[in-house]
């Protein structure tokens, strides 16, 4: 229980991943907690207008593809003449939306977590503004997450629908007829490929010479093949200088990132995406004395303080990837830290998920950064070997297993697969409890699975796969 001192024990900015898990297992610690949130409804990014709705659309998009090109006939599967309905498809996301945003309200309320609603700004370490009110607490969690990284020359509208940002695709009215994504990262893959399997010609620029930057080579490579088979249009090596609109149509200034000739590229719908930056404007942490490093973020020690007293930071706004479950997974190691228990978070085994078609997931170190910190053994299976891949007619991707040549230790795991986001799990917490790739080849695996696929690829580490 908070003491006359304070209104509350924990107060905590944002109701993202971070910060309603934050609330909630600080009120299960017996913390007086509350959460200042200024969207209308809880959840973050992530529920209202990110990994929630956008995997609604794939989910759709998917099972619009597989009826609508002919997949389905393989399995003696027939359907009739096949059409989209867009505003059935976002009704639906919509839907999911409100389930589970209305779930964390009801956790709110069930674990007596106070919802401040408005936008908090701090008066002092001990004391934030909400709606023209005062609220004090004892500690004082930052958990404000991130926002789109716009891109100087090209503004957005997602008013309009011709230049939007992540959030404007995921409510695109109709399907367009072109659109462009700038940014070949996770969002962008996405989302392109959200649209792409609806009927849109789609072409993605991105700047590097290669598609989903900081994952391992041999993923980049194998991805940007599927991608372009599947119908992208891939211009890498190229940055975006301007952009006009006239009247329903975008058009594009392009040139090699190197430099060159300019070329343009006109579009129906042109989304912006080329990665997020942490949500601190606003927040008053100069009358906290609380600085910013060279990339906008908050500095914490592994605890999750900062250098300010009483004053925490989890999420997006902290040095790290900018996902979902790090920031969850920190929000519940700063409750438990601030109610005197021990939280740690493992920020070397932390899993990646593309959701694509095949899934593109990652834990740990790609080849090259393993690479140098010393002599290492990799052992790779193609899922086209992989029996449950090869019945289900996914053939493509693979998995990679990367580990220390003298322990045999995991260092990294790396898959493309249909289900490569639940399979990697299974790599996540073999590394969290310090598994060997021999561990993970004398594991029994359920036959027929994809998971076979770690397996093999763990005994071709030691070069003795079955399969291949």
């Amino acid at each position: 229980m908070a003491s006359n001192q304070y209104d509350y024990d924990l107060l905590i900015i944002g109701a993202g991943p971070g910060g309603y898990v934050a609330a909630i297992r600080a009120a299960q610690l017996g913390l007086k907690t509350a959460c200042a949130e200024s969207r209308e409804t809880l959840g973050g990014v992530c529920l209202n207008v990110g990994c929630i709705p956008s995997k609604a659309l794939l989910h759709g998009s998917e099972l619009f593809e597989e009826a609508n090109n002919g997949t389905l006939a393989k399995f003696g599967v027939k359907t009739g003449n096949v059409e989209i309905d867009v505003a059935t498809m976002q009704a639906e996301k919509a839907k999911v939306v409100s389930e589970l945003t209305g779930g964390i309200a009801f956790l709110f309320k069930k674990n007596k977590v106070d919802w401040l609603k408005g936008f908090a700004t701090f008066r002092d370490a001990h004391t934030v503004e909400v709606a023209g009110t005062a609220h004090t607490a004892r500690n004082i969690v930052i958990a404000t997450g991130s926002s789109v990284t716009p891109l100087p020359g090209v503004e957005v509208d997602n008013e309009k629908g011709v230049i939007v940002d992540s959030t404007g695709a995921l409510s695109l009215p109709a399907v367009p007829k072109t659109m462009v994504v700038i940014g070949g990262g996770v969002i962008g893959l996405e989302l392109g490929s959200v649209w792409r399997r609806l009927g849109a010609k789609v072409t993605v620029v991105e700047f590097l010479d290669q598609l989903l930057p900081g994952m391992d080579g041999d993923v980049r490579k194998e991805a940007a093949k599927i991608f372009a088979k599947q119908g992208l249009e891939l211009k890498l090596s190229t940055k975006v200088t301007g952009a006009s609109v006239k009247g329903k149509k975008a058009t594009l200034a392009l040139e090699p990132a190197a430099g060159g000739a300019a070329e343009t590229l006109t579009a129906d719908c042109v989304l912006v995406s080329i990665g997020r930056r942490p949500n601190t404007e606003g927040l008053g942490l100069d009358k906290i004395g609380l600085e910013l490093n060279a990339r906008g973020q908050i500095e914490t020690d592994h605890s999750f303080r900062t250098k300010v007293d009483g004053v925490w930071a989890v999420g997006d706004v902290i040095p790290g990837p900018m996902l979902a479950h790090k920031a969850e997974d920190e929000g519940i190691a700063v409750a438990e830290n601030i109610a005197g228990q021990i939280g740690i978070v493992n920020h070397a085994v932390i899993p990646s998920v593309v959701y694509t078609w095949p899934e593109i997931a990652g834990v740990g170190l790609t080849e090259e950064a393993a690479r140098e910190k010393g002599e290492i053994k990799i052992g790779k299976f193609p899922m086209l070997a992989n029996s449950r891949a090869k019945t289900n007619r996914e053939p493509d991707g693979f998995v990679k297993v990367i580990a220390d040549a003298a322990t045999d230790r995991v260092l990294g795991v790396w898959a493309i697969a249909s289900v490569a986001g639940t399979m990697i799990a299974q790599a996540a917490q073999a590394m969290e409890f310090g598994a060997t790739s021999e561990d993970i080849a004398y594991t029994c695996h359920a036959h027929p699975t994809h998971s076979e696929a770690i397996k093999e690829a763990a005994m071709a580490v030691r070069g003795k796969p079955i399969h291949m």
